[in-house]
């Protein structure tokens, strides 16, 4: 037995064993210490870890501090993430999250070919308002086997985005609480197997147009690879927030704080508040059903605010040349705006839809639905640019469910591709890296229009979400077709080979994507259910 022992220690010596081999899988040491994760089969998962200290008490509307403590034990990283505190619409208008939520959450496949992992780093969408990373699935990521998934959690609504336009409360905690996952991101994912210098920015909605803010901020070169706006630029007009002091001191007044105009005493009296009497607050500021989606959003912040996110409009800053230059790509859905309108498509208590409504009261309502009433100074000027909306899409006809589609395709046009038309525009001389664009048209069986109006009977074509959710999956989606499996495995190949090229290069199937910027015509992907096809067109279709 004696002999027997020494022998295995002299193997031990001339044939060390992998530390993967010997070590727990479950057991991750970081900065922090210790943290155990959980076995999901295919998988592994590490959930819930801190990020930031929490953003309570003093800490509200402030920007986030790194998570300092150092633990004794190890921590549990088997508890799922809760959702940010929020002012849910799509849960029967209540309140609901807590305020102690920044967190990441990192998803690892048992994939023994690799011992190292490029990194998926994605930022969900919500309008800056709601949502939560539980929502978008990481099994289609897991299956392939070929990305660690880390899903950022950040300040939503007010307690995201309020900001009084001065220093005091300058705004955009969500957005720095997005770029303080990233350094943790970082510092940390070695120690899951991944590979830091092979990390991929991603996000859809407010998550791409998120993913945009962070390469206007500056500093991504050399903390991520490449970048992915899917469904959302920083130029969608409900990506920018307007009026942003007269709306934090309406949920000063709203909460009972008396600061005479004041924002820094502003700022300690609603430290001082329930925070979900802050996220209440919302419900104050629309004016039909969720409407204006976006009422806290990121701004523009002031010279002199400490560490500011940005200090100039985006379309400033892209025309300077002084937004990161990573390998970029955007998207949208050939019918996006099916997200914003189909709620229109609900039926009141009389069985008509919605959409009637519009016929008395489009010139007040259709400031907000689009994002315009801050642009004009006159009520005049705003009824007249109403109506001129309004004809340019549906003529001399009525809103009614016979032109219902028309209304979709006015809020495709002015909340989502207008703005990747402008981003594109902007970014033609400028840009020294690769800029690419896809569109996706293959309408599912059932989409997101369909749940918002709760209509089975209409078809809303390839809406907002349709490509996220074969890339991520989602229990709205249901079961892929086998056309859409084919899509899924496609969409995950590419990411994967985006990543991973040297040159920043991008193909879908048997489509090599092409730079857009420097030529006189734009290069993009059209992705159908059946193939892919380069296309050159002077304007996006």
């Amino acid at each position: 037995m004696y002999r027997f022992v020494l022998w295995m220690c002299y193997l031990r010596l001339v044939w060390p064993w992998p530390d993967a081999a010997r070590a727990d899988p479950l057991l991750v040491n970081i900065v922090n210490g210790q943290l155990r994760g959980r076995d999901r089969g295919d998988y592994y998962s590490y959930e819930s870890i801190p990020y930031a200290e929490p953003p309570v008490g003093n800490l509200r509307f402030e920007a986030p501090q790194p998570y300092k403590c150092q633990w004794s034990e190890v921590f549990d990283a088997t508890k799922p993430p809760e959702f940010c505190l929020q002012w849910s619409f799509f849960f029967h208008n209540t309140v609901l999250g807590k305020e102690d939520c920044l967190t990441v959450n990192v998803y690892k496949p048992k994939n023994a070919s690799r011992s190292s992992f490029p990194v998926l780093a994605y930022i969900h969408g919500g309008a800056f308002m709601f949502g939560g990373v539980m929502e978008y699935g990481h099994e289609y990521f897991m299956a392939a086997g070929n990305f660690i998934m880390v899903k950022i959690t950040y300040r939503l609504g007010p307690l995201g985005f309020l900001s009084t336009g001065d220093a005091n409360l300058p705004g955009n905690f969500g957005l720095k609480d997005q770029r303080l996952a990233l350094h943790w991101i970082k510092q940390n994912i070695a120690s899951f197997g991944g590979d830091p210098e092979n990390i991929l920015l991603m996000g859809h909605s407010a998550g791409g147009a998120s993913v945009h803010y962070q390469l206007l901020h500056g500093g991504l070169d050399g903390m991520v690879k490449a970048a992915a706006s899917l469904s959302g630029t920083a130029l969608c007009p409900w990506a920018n927030q307007y009026n942003e002091r007269q709306k934090a001191f309406k949920i000063g007044h709203i909460l009972d704080c008396d600061t005479k105009g004041s924002s820094l005493e502003l700022k300690k009296c609603l430290q001082s508040k329930d925070p979900r009497a802050i996220v209440g607050a919302v419900e104050q500021f629309l004016v039909f059903g969720y409407v204006p989606i976006a009422p806290f959003a990121p701004v523009v912040e002031t010279a002199d605010t400490a560490e500011p996110f940005i200090t100039q409009h985006p379309a400033d800053i892209m025309k300077s040349g002084k937004d990161s230059q990573i390998p970029w790509l955007m998207s949208y859905t050939l019918n996006e705006g099916g997200f914003n309108a189909a709620l229109f498509l609900e039926k009141d208590d009389d069985d008509r839809e919605l959409i009637e409504v519009l016929n008395t009261r489009w010139n007040e309502l259709a400031p907000d639905l689009l994002f315009y009433r801050h642009t004009m100074n006159s009520s005049d000027d705003l009824n007249r640019y109403s109506q001129e909306l309004k004809s340019q899409y549906l003529g001399d006809r009525d809103f009614s469910f016979d032109s219902y589609l028309d209304l979709q395709r006015m809020f495709t046009d002015v909340l989502f591709k207008n703005a990747i038309q402008k981003v594109i525009e902007l970014n033609h001389s400028q840009r020294k890296s690769p800029l690419y664009t896809y569109v996706y048209d293959n309408p599912p069986e059932s989409g997101l229009g369909n749940w918002i109006s709760g209509r089975t009977d209409v078809f809303f074509g390839t809406v907002h979400c349709d490509d996220l959710f074969l890339i991520v999956n989602t229990l709205l989606h249901g079961k892929l077709r086998a056309d859409e499996q084919v899509i899924s495995k496609n969409f995950l190949q590419m990411l994967i080979d985006f990543v991973e090229s040297d040159k920043g290069l991008l193909t879908y199937d048997k489509c090599e994507f092409k730079v857009i910027v420097g030529k006189s015509k734009i290069e993009l992907v059209y992705i159908t259910g059946e193939d892919c096809e380069n296309k050159q067109v002077e304007k996006i279709p």
